[in-house]
C-alpha cells in the first residue's frame, strides 16, 4: 500500500486533515477525514468515493455508511478514536487561532439542484434529492417545505464529503408522495451565501385530455367517409361501361 503525505489545511474555525492512498492492487482510492469548530466535528472514512464510517458525535456512536449487503469492514475502537482527536483538533485550533490572530475564514459557497430519484407517478412513494456541492467550509443546513410549509418528517442529509478540489459534497433526501400540484423546495444555509439558497420543484403530470382523441376520431371518421364515397363512384363507373 502506498500512502500520500498528508496534507493538513488550517481555517480559523475548522481544521481538516486529509490523508489519499492508492492500493497496489487496484485503482482504489481511500480518504480519511478530520474536523472541528466551535460547534461542529467530524470523522470519516471513505473509499473510491463512497463514504464508509462516520463518527456521530451527537449520537455518541460510529456509523456504517456502507448498506447491509455490502461487504462490511470492521471499525472497532474507531469511534474512541474519533472522540480523542476531536480533543486535540480543538486544542490545536485554539493555539492557531492565537497565532494567526484569528483570520477570517475562506469560504467557498455552495451549488445545488434538486431531481426525483425515480420516474414520478402520482400517489406512489418517492424521494426528493437535493444534491448541494462546492461548498467550503462544511457543513450546509438544508431545509424543506411543502407548499411553503416546512417539512421534517421523512427527511435525512448524509455527512459531508470532500471532493478533489477541497470543496465538499452533501445530499438531503425527502420522502413523499406526489400528488398534482404540489409545490417542494429545499434551502441551504451557508456561511458563504449572503442569502438562503433555495431550489423549487413541482408536481406535474398532464393527465391526457379529450382533445386529441376527438380529433383523432373525427380525422378517422373522415377518412372512411371519403374511402367509401371513393369506392362507391368506382362500381358506378364500372356499371356505366
Amino acid at each position: 500500500e502506498v500512502s500520500a503525505e498528508p496534507h493538513t489545511e488550517m481555517k480559523s474555525f475548522l481544521i481538516l486533515s486529509w490523508l489519499l492512498c492508492v492500493r497496489a492492487e487496484g485503482p482504489h482510492e481511500g480518504i480519511v477525514i478530520a474536523g472541528c469548530s466551535d460547534t461542529d466535528a467530524e470523522e470519516m472514512y471513505g473509499l473510491d468515493g463512497e463514504e464508509r464510517w462516520y463518527a456521530d458525535f451527537k449520537n455518541h456512536r460510529g456509523v456504517i455508511a456502507l448498506p447491509k449487503f455490502a461487504d462490511q469492514a470492521s471499525y472497532t475502537g474507531f469511534y474512541e478514536l474519533a472522540e480523542a482527536q476531536h480533543e486535540l483538533c480543538k486544542h490545536n485550533l485554539a493555539a492557531d487561532r492565537r497565532a494567526y490572530k484569528n483570520p477570517p475564514p475562506e469560504l467557498d459557497a455552495p451549488h445545488s439542484t434538486i431531481y426525483t430519484r425515480n420516474r414520478v407517478e402520482l400517489d406512489v412513494e418517492n424521494h426528493l434529492i437535493c444534491h448541494v456541492s462546492g461548498f467550503f467550509p462544511a457543513p450546509v443546513s438544508v431545509y424543506w417545505t411543502r407548499n411553503d410549509q416546512n417539512v421534517t418528517e421523512g427527511t435525512s442529509i448524509n455527512t459531508p464529503y470532500p471532493s478533489k478540489d477541497g470543496t465538499f459534497t452533501q445530499i438531503s433526501t425527502l420522502k413523499f408522495t406526489p400528488q398534482q400540484g404540489d409545490i417542494y423546495s429545499c434551502t441551504v444555509q451557508h456561511p458563504a451565501l449572503e442569502q438562503p439558497l433555495t431550489r423549487v420543484w413541482d408536481v406535474e403530470q398532464d393527465q391526457p385530455g379529450i382533445g386529441p382523441a376527438v380529433f383523432c376520431g373525427l380525422g378517422l371518421t373522415v377518412g372512411l367517409l371519403g374511402v367509401a364515397t371513393g369506392t362507391f363512384f368506382l362500381i358506378k363507373g364500372n356499371e356505366c361501361s
